[in-house]
């Protein structure tokens, strides 16, 4: 059972990387805050590789974050060879799957490095605060660890993602895009601060 249970927290931590990937080029707003729909998901990472992280150790979440970064990439290579394989003449949306799939490109690599570099960071931080409270307050490494890493996965993933895109997107502009964004972000960390108990006595029972 406890098997299935790190199973199952593994197949919805890639789903919900591939999927904030997919889904993210779609703006929406919140709390006046432009934001990528991908906001719904990349908080579901961190708390994933928390949970397990507390309960197996931090070779284990590490474990985690190697396999979704290899199921990245191939999602990454089989978006580029879907673009260029040829179209069928009798299909007619070459023009539109293009404009959707070569804005994801970008879009990706930004996520794989970002998402990547923040994990690391992490779950080495988790484990950090952890020595450091003696085991205690999951809370307080729970919520350091994940505010600290989502400051670094949002910025790497801004300016790989948008800097220069056009003369607009300078760094000072990128900036503006991400103390907002990263805000939000914490927002979401500090609710998900009950699931990580709850997730935590759902993997050890």
């Amino acid at each position: 059972m406890e098997s299935n249970k790190t199973n199952f927290l593994l197949g919805m931590f890639v789903s919900s990387l591939i999927g904030a990937n997919l889904l993210g080029n779609k703006i929406t707003e919140i709390f006046g805050i432009r934001t990528s729909v991908g906001v719904f998901l990349f908080p579901i990472l961190f708390l994933i590789t928390d949970i397990v992280e507390e309960v197996h150790g931090k070779e284990k979440a590490k474990s985690f974050v190697y396999v979704a970064l290899l199921c990245q990439i191939f999602i990454f290579l089989m978006v580029y060879l879907a673009i260029i394989a040829p179209p069928n003449p009798a299909w007619g949306n070459q023009e539109a799957y293009e404009s959707v799939f070569y804005a994801s490109m970008r879009i990706i690599i930004a996520s794989i490095v970002a998402f990547f570099i923040s994990q690391i960071h992490d779950v080495w931080a988790f484990q950090f605060w952890k020595n450091k409270t003696k085991g205690k307050y999951l809370w307080l490494r729970n919520n350091l660890s994940t505010i600290a890493s989502q400051f670094i996965d949002t910025t790497i993933f801004m300016f790989i993602a948008f800097y220069m895109a056009n003369p607009k997107f300078d760094i000072s502009f990128i900036f503006t895009l991400i103390l907002p964004y990263w805000l939000l972000k914490v927002l979401f960390a500090l609710c998900d601060t009950p699931f990580v108990y709850l997730g935590v006595r759902w993997l050890k029972r």
